[in-house]
């Protein structure tokens, strides 16, 4: 199971490299929920939170016109029978370079919450 789940990373990685917002979108569960300290700021009134596929299609496909050089280097991967606990380093051209942590949630094969924590 453990090695499943890395390999959902790995997609996720995948999709989100070649900004493929619809290969990222179906990693998810529908009503799956998505929390970042980025989403905090650049969206107050969300308090970090949002629920929902087609919220995150709104919060990615942004990112994705607003940072075009947008990349994430996978430094670690470490799962177990639930979640995924991911380590990488965002990247975008023109700014410095920004140690990240994201822990997956999964059910039945599905995201259903994802945290990310900025170092």
């Amino acid at each position: 199971m453990p090695n499943q789940l890395q390999q959902i990373a790995i997609r996720w990685f995948d999709a989100f490299n070649s900004k493929n917002l619809e290969n990222l979108l179906a990693l998810y569960d529908d009503d799956a929920q998505h929390f970042s300290p980025k989403l905090k700021i650049r969206q107050p009134e969300t308090n970090g939170l949002i629920i929902g596929k087609e919220a995150m299609r709104v919060w990615w496909q942004d990112a994705f016109d607003r940072l075009p050089t947008l990349h994430y280097k996978v430094t670690s991967l470490t799962a177990n029978t639930d979640r995924v606990f991911m380590e990488y380093i965002r990247q975008v051209e023109g700014e410095a370079d920004m140690l990240v942590a994201e822990v997956l949630e999964l059910k039945e094969g599905k995201i259903v919450f994802s945290r990310v924590y900025h170092g």
